[in-house]
């Protein structure tokens, strides 16, 4: 089996990038014979033909589309460890990476976040937010120090982790002004036939919420269903229907979207999770975020189920 050649690689790299040979040999500052000879000599170690000739210029085969794929990421890779490299050189501050799922309400994350900047040693907080699964594949490959979710690990998933759960908090329902003027009457009866903002699928709000409306014998008309919290938030502050948050950070939905509450459910319950690689937390910051959130989340807005 050949090994690969990597002078060979990023020539292929910069020729199938730029189009042309006689482009690549500009940008490399090497003639074009030059880096024709060593593209030759590449796919006969491969065994393969990567460019095929159409008019003037070059087309990548099937295999070539292939190995180009690679490329990018193996230099992409590359230039992010040259990064990594030369930010641990210029500061002294240690990295700590968290992935943050998008269906956590971003005040949550914050609170929960936020202390590890206040620690004595320095640290570089680097956040990353999407779906969990995403998150919990770079947690799995050590991109990510720990992973904040609305749920436990899947079970269905590969990947060596464990849960500690943070806490738990009911839920209020917010509406905009002119919308709870539209809909009058108690609640939780204003919200059958009202337009209602459901948290999506992959958020574990969402079964929940609808077991609830089942249990209430509610028919809400639902209007949107959302996967970001910031983003159902910000069309029920446009009165595009109610929507619900967690009680704990109820004050500063209020104050931040200008909505009103319309009502509580203590049964339906936000909870919050911090996976990570670690069944015992040695990481400090992670240990320390687990702690704070366990015995003081939210001033005591989160109740906290004893771990067995």
């Amino acid at each position: 089996m050949p090994s690969l050649n990597y002078k060979h690689l990023r020539y292929f790299w910069m020729v199938a990038k730029s189009g042309s040979i006689a482009r690549a040999s500009e940008q490399l500052h090497l003639t074009p014979q030059s880096i024709s000879g060593q593209l030759g000599e590449f796919e006969e170690t491969l065994g393969v033909e990567l460019f095929r000739r159409v008019g003037r210029g070059l087309e990548l085969t099937e295999t070539g589309q292939r190995l180009l794929g690679y490329a990018e990421q193996i230099f992409a890779l590359g230039d992010e460890m040259l990064d990594s490299i030369r930010d641990a050189a210029q500061s002294p501050s240690v990295p700590f990476r968290v992935g943050i799922a998008d269906s956590v309400p971003k005040m949550v994350a914050y609170r929960l976040v936020e202390p590890s900047l206040g620690r004595a040693e320095p640290i570089r907080l680097v956040c990353r937010e999407g779906r969990l699964t995403a998150l919990l594949a770079d947690l799995a490959i050590h991109r990510l120090d720990m992973v904040i979710a609305d749920r436990p690990m899947p079970e269905n998933l590969n990947v060596r982790g464990y849960d500690h759960f943070l806490g738990e908090s009911g839920v209020s329902v917010f509406g905009a002004g002119p919308l709870v003027e539209r809909c009058p009457g108690g609640f939780p009866a204003l919200l059958d036939g009202a337009p209602f903002l459901l948290p999506g699928v992959d958020v574990a709000l969402h079964a929940r919420l609808m077991r609830w409306f089942e249990s209430q014998r509610l028919h809400p008309r639902i209007v949107g269903e959302f996967d970001d919290s910031a983003l159902i938030e910000a069309f029920g502050q446009a009165g595009a229907g109610f929507f619900v948050a967690p009680t704990a950070i109820e004050e500063h939905i209020v104050r931040q979207r200008d909505v009103r509450v319309v009502g509580r459910i203590e049964l339906v319950r936000e909870q919050i999770y911090a996976i990570t690689t670690e069944r015992k937390l040695t990481h400090p910051v992670i240990a320390a975020i687990c702690r704070i959130a366990q015995h003081d989340m939210f001033g005591g807005g989160f109740k906290v189920k004893t771990q067995q």
